[in-house]
């Protein structure tokens, strides 16, 4: 005797989809070519199928809570070999684009980040921030593009009309740039602790796969070191997304995500080893040790020489992010969106990224050739960039750093996907 199960569907809900990416999920009838050419999706209870049944009967309560959106990795193929061009690929997009606006606090900057419409409130917010603090800096050291010399008796840096080009001089780490990113970094934390409790609560009513021939089961802790073993660092599911015939597009998407990854890495331990350098280098001459302190301090003085092996990793890492952003970006270009397609997130993200590194590279060579009318105001736009990024990552596309990673050490915990060396 079967359960009687009670079916209410969300009409609004299904309108919302539609409008985040997917748009085509209607032409679905059912064939279950999606799931049998999914590379990754398991022989147990597959999708995405059963995601087009859901999304097209409006069942909200289902999608939200279901673990498998986030195990996709995209290749499309499951959209190229639709015979109906439903692009199964963006439903499951989609639904992440939602998540994202849907899991963390603070539902109107999730508004915001679902629409061109709100890049102006959200630009705008570190505009005005950093705005006033060059009109006031301005005003303190007497020009909008000043010039610095450095006082080594008082560790800081002076207008000079013959100095050299120094955004620390307009910009102070010490009350302008670490103290605010700071609390930007802790306000992404305190979103994404938020986010990532209601993702384990809803996951709580997934069912919990027994694996005949396991012992037991991982803890979170197991299954959270091997998805960052496997998954991140070596991106072996990216890779198992890639069939045999893939075209060079396809191959370079998982090489671009994981030099972008690297790349990301390397500028974060030259902006560590700078603000461990400096704070340090403050807190031993505080306390007396004053030689020492002077050394820790001269490790993260900025600007740097080129020789600089701190230099040498922050140019290599913006070589290797360049490269990363044009694989990405020449596959976003080149999809047939006949089969898949592209939606805000995806081209607000990587927009966001290549204005962040041509910002920081062009910087850099404006204030190396002493362009000060160049150097200073695309420091600006970059430190406006890095706000954006950093700030309101959680309801990012970027937030799948977070939310995939929980998904998957999840997803291994229960015995949905296997850990990575049971491959």
């Amino acid at each position: 005797m079967s359960n009687t199960v009670k079916v209410q569907p969300d009409l609004k809900f299904v309108k919302e989809l539609q409008a985040v990416g997917g748009d085509s999920l209607k032409k679905c009838y059912q064939c279950a070519t999606c799931s049998v050419v999914c590379p990754l999706s398991p022989d147990d209870n597959p999708y995405p199928r059963k995601e087009m049944v859901w999304a097209q009967w409006g069942l909200k309560d289902r999608l939200v809570n279901d673990i498998d959106i986030w195990l996709c990795h995209n290749c499309g193929t499951c959209s190229d070999l639709c015979p109906r061009g439903a692009k199964p690929g963006d439903l499951l997009s989609a639904l992440r684009n939602m998540a994202y606006r849907n899991l963390g606090p603070l539902p109107l900057i999730g508004k915001w980040m679902s629409s061109p419409a709100g890049l102006l409130p959200l630009a705008a917010i570190p505009a005005l921030l950093y705005g006033i603090i060059w009109v006031v800096m301005a005003g303190k050291v007497g020009s909008f593009l000043p010039r610095f010399e450095w006082d080594a008796a008082n560790h800081a840096w002076i207008p000079a009309a013959d100095g050299k080009i120094v955004f620390g001089g307009l910009f102070p780490g010490d009350y302008t740039i670490d103290p605010v990113f700071m609390l930007v970094f802790a306000f992404m934390v305190w979103a994404f602790f938020a986010g990532v409790r209601n993702m384990l609560k809803a996951f709580d009513s997934q069912p919990k796969t027994f694996i005949v021939g396991r012992k037991s089961a991982p803890t979170m802790l197991q299954a959270l070191i091997d998805t960052v073993q496997y998954e991140i660092l070596q991106h072996t599911q990216f890779n198992d997304c890639n069939a045999a015939d893939a075209d060079e597009l396809d191959v370079k998407r998982a090489q671009g995500h994981r030099w972008l990854m690297f790349a990301f890495i390397a500028l974060l331990i030259v902006t560590g080893t700078v603000a461990a350098g400096h704070w340090g280098g403050w807190l031993l001459r505080a306390l007396g040790i004053t030689g020492l302190g002077d050394i820790v301090s001269a490790i993260g003085h900025t600007p740097m020489p080129f020789y600089h092996p701190i230099k040498l990793l922050a140019l290599f890492g913006a070589g290797l992010g360049v490269y990363g952003l044009v694989a990405l970006t020449r596959r976003r270009v080149n999809l047939d969106a006949a089969k898949q397609s592209s939606s805000w997130y995806d081209w607000y993200l990587i927009t966001l990224v290549w204005v962040i590194f041509g910002t920081g590279i062009g910087a850099m060579i404006f204030r190396v050739v002493g362009a000060e009318v160049l150097a200073y105001p695309t420091y600006y736009v970059h430190l406006i960039a890095v706000f954006m990024m950093l700030a309101y990552l959680p309801w990012s596309k970027l937030g799948h750093l977070v939310y995939r990673t929980v998904a998957l050490s999840y997803a291994k915990k229960i015995g949905r996907i296997p850990m990575g060396a049971d491959r």
